[in-house]
């Protein structure tokens, strides 16, 4: 992959690294809070298909600079410009979206490591994560009602299906910042660890993930995201992604080491 390419604009402010199968992108920007860039959601829309497609890539953690905070949200210096007429707003917000999506649907697992605070966009991109992991100090918010702006139908889905309807009214319609308990309580993180451990514990989920099954992982990811938009049918691409799990190596391995009494050791690039 080369990142030049993928990240285009945004090489400045977004960093990738390795460590076996797991790849952490990091918001690197601390001199703004690690604010989102237009660069930034644009570079969001080539990179997580390019991870999707390498295989040496098992779980991506997104995460803002070591300390935090993981993000205060779109870069409103750029709204005077890129968004200063609503032609300009329509393609910012057409931006933000394939960013978003391509986190949401990215095939394999995604952790957001939360350090400090996730305002706006950032709160945007932890809850696009599979599972979100944050300290005590944590505060998350979305604030469209502070600038003017209708948070976008696929941004409002993805947080009423996290949080369900009640708390998406309070969070759009007050603009309020939650702390780190409320938003345990209402299930939009699922870990609240103390300051200084929110790192390791995020990496502990990421390096479970990547020792378990890939086509469980990327079935699984698949039928949860069925079964929240209501496609409960069992429709032939569904079929197939049965059919694909039993035919694969790690069945067979998976099935072995069960009746061998070992751990499995799944045939897959891990580097």
């Amino acid at each position: 992959m080369d990142l030049a390419t993928v990240l285009g604009d945004a090489a400045p402010h977004l960093s990738i690294t390795r460590d076996g199968g797991v790849v952490t992108v990091a918001f690197t920007r601390p001199d703004k809070h690690n604010a989102i860039s237009y660069a930034m959601w644009h570079a969001f829309g080539r990179l997580m298909p390019a991870l999707e497609q390498d295989e040496s890539c098992d779980v991506v953690v997104l995460r803002g600079t070591p300390g935090g905070p993981f993000s205060s949200g779109a870069d409103i210096g750029e709204f005077s410009t890129l968004r200063a007429d609503p032609e300009g707003a329509r393609l910012y917000g057409e931006a933000v979206e394939a960013g978003e999506q391509a986190i949401i649907g990215f095939g394999k697992p995604t952790v957001a490591l939360i350090e400090g605070f996730a305002i706006g966009g950032g709160s945007q991109v932890a809850l696009a994560c599979d599972l979100r992991v944050c300290e005590t100090g944590s505060r998350f918010g979305i604030t469209p009602a502070k600038l003017g702006i209708v948070y976008a139908l696929p941004s409002t889905a993805r947080l009423v299906e996290v949080v369900g309807a009640a708390w998406a009214r309070w969070i759009l319609l007050t603009g309020d910042l939650l702390d780190a308990a409320t938003a345990l309580r209402i299930g939009m993180v699922h870990e609240v660890v103390e300051p200084g451990a929110v790192e390791a514990r995020a990496y502990a989920l990421a390096a479970t993930m990547a020792s378990r099954a890939r086509v469980s992982l990327v079935g699984g990811k698949d039928m949860v995201a069925r079964a929240a938009r209501g496609a409960l049918a069992e429709d032939e691409q569904v079929l197939a992604v049965y059919a694909g799990s039993w035919s694969s190596g790690e069945y067979a391995e998976g099935v072995a080491a069960f009746l061998g009494k070992r751990a499995p050791d799944f045939p897959r690039a891990r580097h």
